[in-house]
């Protein structure tokens, strides 16, 4: 007997790649349907605002986890840098597939390094973690606030709007979008957003027959790596209103996904004032199975550093 399973997910073209990516994996696996129920978000209508001027968090999941919650959909493929860190109650993130790169790019038409970009160009981007580290490389640009999905913001650059971009190289590549030039913005020179490049699969924490059918798509060492990333994140009780990046790897790593005996976890992360100015930087090392803890460990370092006088300024003494 065949059963139906429904994902919820946004209407962009790169969030029906992920999703329509998760529903052939799904259906190849298991003798099951999978249909889509797209949804806009607050994230999704709210296009001529900057997102650190928005506010609020879980901008591009709310609506989604709501269907879950009431039972219109049955799980939910979001982007993880987008899913806050704490979750609605009854609902899980059960899978974390292998990660994509999770490098950003500058795009340009014209202009084919960052050295080339001309004093006072202008570079487009929506994340002030990107422009942060940006201005630190290039004070001298111009950053402008550039929203919009995928297709949007490369029309923009195309037309002269901008001389470059800022995009993430997992959308690019999923897209298959390319433009002239394409430049790697990698660690540990250019770190990027928590969870950048890989997917989360949510579900309600009562479904074993969902978490059993997904139990696959899990990618162990992605997840502890993320987990790392995203309890870092939520040391500093993060959002789009401050700079924030953080990226760990394994010192070891096996071809299968699964987590290689004595392996170490290696969590970098950075909080910065958003002109790039000033930027706190530290690197913490533990085991797999303390990720989370290593994160928050990190979160604490950088505070005590002077991350937490820029939280202050950034979110209010309440939040620091």
């Amino acid at each position: 007997m065949t059963t139906t399973f429904t994902i919820a997910t946004r209407g962009s073209r790169l969030a029906l790649w992920q999703a329509e990516h998760i529903k052939a994996l799904l259906e190849k696996r298991h003798n099951i349907r999978v249909e889509l129920l797209v949804l806009k978000t607050k994230g999704d209508i709210i296009l001529d605002v900057p997102l650190s001027k928005v506010g609020g968090k879980g901008l591009f999941v709310k609506e989604i986890e709501e269907a879950l919650l009431d039972g219109r959909a049955d799980l939910a493929v979001h982007s993880m840098k987008d899913v806050p860190m704490e979750l609605p109650e009854g609902l899980v993130l059960g899978a974390v597939p292998e990660r994509e790169n999770p490098a950003d790019l500058l795009l340009s038409m014209r202009y084919a390094s960052l050295d080339a970009l001309p004093k006072g160009a202008r570079v487009g981007t929506s994340s002030l973690r990107r422009q942060a580290q940006l201005l630190a490389l290039r004070p001298d640009l111009e950053v402008l606030s550039l929203r919009g999905n995928v297709d949007t913001r490369i029309r923009k650059l195309s037309e002269g709007e901008f001389d470059a971009i800022i995009m993430a190289a997992a959308g690019m590549k999923r897209l298959d979008i390319t433009v002239p030039h394409m430049l790697p913005l990698e660690p540990p020179a250019f770190l990027p957003a928590a969870g950048q490049g890989a997917l989360g699969i949510e579900f309600k924490a009562d479904r074993k027959d969902v978490a059993d059918r997904l139990a696959f798509l899990n990618h162990p060492e992605t997840f502890v790596r993320v987990e790392a990333e995203r309890a870092f994140l939520t040391g500093l009780e993060g959002g789009c209103q401050v700079p924030i990046a953080a990226y760990a790897v394994l010192s070891r790593s096996g071809g299968s996904g699964e987590i290689v005996p004595g392996a170490e976890l290696v969590l970098e992360g950075l909080v910065a004032d958003v002109h790039g100015r000033t930027i706190i930087r530290r690197t913490l090392r533990g085991e797999p199975s303390g990720a989370r803890a290593l994160g928050l460990a990190l979160a604490e370092e950088i505070k005590n550093a002077g991350g937490a006088a820029i939280l202050r300024e950034l979110y209010g003494a309440d939040k620091a």
